[in-house]
């Protein structure tokens, strides 16, 4: 998967496996290299052997675990054979954690992220949130309410249906809907218009894996057409969804 044309002759290219739920895209396989861009997600990388991402200053930041903040341009001079990419919702509690240790303390002062070696990737994209956010996983955690559940139970349905109204939704829970989304990003982690988008990709992704070309799959995940998909798919990850599709196995999980 590279981007606008970051492909090196003899480089590592981008392919392997993908993890993708709410709020998280996770990649393991070969890391290729990029040209410079940025995305408002937050990406971890961490490698079997020093990965080299340089900044929008023209500084180098080498080793085998890098955080790019969200929305810094950058480019990744050095690929590697073998890796694990982990993208995540800025507006997350992860991802801002993950986001403000870049900031505050280097790109190479990485949050732990193990080896997918003999581990699945989600049980390693479980650690690294745990890690980030054990507010959202610890065994203090607080218990849903019972309304978020019922939003989280009917926004499959809604999203593949279209347009998601937030006002529409807490009624159908009861809650009004400021009530409804203070209670969803403080529980469920990412904020309810965000969720809706990351639901929204995984949807399109699926349907792309199901057969269906890229104009199909964005209808059918209610995007406008296959460009508001692509430029929504660069502007998080800089990446484009038909390269994602064509060299990535999709482990499509529900999450939350």
């Amino acid at each position: 998967m590279t981007r606008a044309g970051g492909d090196t002759t003899g480089a590592p290219r981008w392919g392997g496996t993908a993890l993708l739920r709410p709020g998280v895209l996770a990649l393991t396989g070969s890391i290729g290299t990029t040209d410079v861009h940025a995305h408002h997600a937050v990406q971890i990388l961490t490698a079997t052997t020093p990965l080299t991402v340089r900044d929008g200053h023209g500084i180098g930041h080498r080793g085998t675990k890098v955080v790019v903040p969200a929305d810094a341009p950058h480019r990744i001079e050095v690929g590697a054979q073998e890796g694990t990419v982990v993208f995540l919702e800025p507006e997350s509690l992860p991802g801002r954690s993950a986001h403000l240790r870049a900031v505050h303390s280097g790109w190479t002062v990485a949050p732990v992220l193990t080896s997918t070696r003999r581990r699945t990737l989600a049980a390693v994209v479980d650690e690294l949130v745990e890690h980030l956010a054990p507010v959202l996983t610890g065994d203090g955690a607080t218990p849903r309410h019972p309304a978020v559940d019922d939003a989280l139970r009917l926004l499959p349905s809604l999203v593949a249906a279209g347009p998601v109204s937030g006002t529409d939704l807490a009624a159908q829970v009861g809650l009004s809907v400021s009530r409804l989304t203070h209670l969803f990003t403080d529980q469920v982690g990412i904020p309810l218009r965000r969720y809706v988008l990351w639901s929204r990709l995984r949807l399109a992704v699926m349907r792309v894996q199901a057969g269906d070309d890229l104009t199909g799959a964005a209808h059918g995940a209610g995007f406008a057409d296959s460009a508001h998909l692509t430029r929504t798919t660069r502007e998080m990850f800089g990446l484009a969804p038909s390269v994602l599709s064509r060299h990535v196995s999709w482990d499509l999980e529900a999450g939350l």
